[in-house]
């Protein structure tokens, strides 16, 4: 069986005007994606940022559930919060990932409500998890997305998740936990 990270990717992404931005990290998405890559076998999860001060205001919401009092009263959030790894860019993430997966090929898949030419479908990619030993990096942009370069620069673009109508814009805590259960769930 493949390996599978997380990556959510905070700069560079796209606004709502299609400009190029910085978003902030949240709570909800330190520990919703991290209690949901727990939940699907997720090796580790990359949150990445450039800017040191976010890093830190992740680092000291981590370490209430780490450390002390946060860990003991819920060893649930410990298990989740010990697989998240604080980094600044995406090569930072990725030369870690090759590191501890030394002779491994690694593949960098994207995601995105947009759709690609070409994209994978969940159940390819499943079907090569499980039965393939390589290494998968689902990448997960904030705001309003990876920026184009970016996803067509990946080794795979996942396809948009679709519901009955046209509205698409799904939280990315919500679009992961969805994507991880599709490839990973029972």
């Amino acid at each position: 069986m493949g390996e599978l990270y997380v990556a959510l990717i905070h700069a560079p992404v796209y606004n709502k005007h299609m400009e190029t931005i910085a978003t902030s990290i949240t709570n909800l998405d330190l520990h919703d994606i991290a209690r949901s890559s727990a939940t699907f076998g997720v090796k580790a999860y990359y949150v990445i940022h450039p800017a040191p001060a976010q890093r830190d205001l992740a680092r000291r919401i981590m370490s209430f559930w780490l450390e002390g009092y946060g860990a003991e009263y819920n060893p649930d959030r410990y298990e989740a919060f010990e697989r998240v790894r604080l980094v600044a860019t995406w090569q930072e993430a990725l030369a870690d990932i090759k590191n501890e997966q030394l002779g491994k090929k690694v593949y960098s898949v994207a995601t995105d409500a947009r759709l690609y030419p070409n994209t994978i479908e969940y159940r390819e990619l499943r079907e090569k998890l499980n039965s393939e030993e390589d290494v998968y990096v689902l990448l997960f942009g904030t705001g309003w997305g990876l920026l184009k370069e970016d996803v067509e620069k990946a080794d795979y673009i996942l396809k948009p998740i679709y519901g009955p109508g046209e509205y698409n814009h799904l939280s990315v805590r919500s679009a992961a936990a969805i994507i991880l259960d599709r490839l990973r769930g029972q």
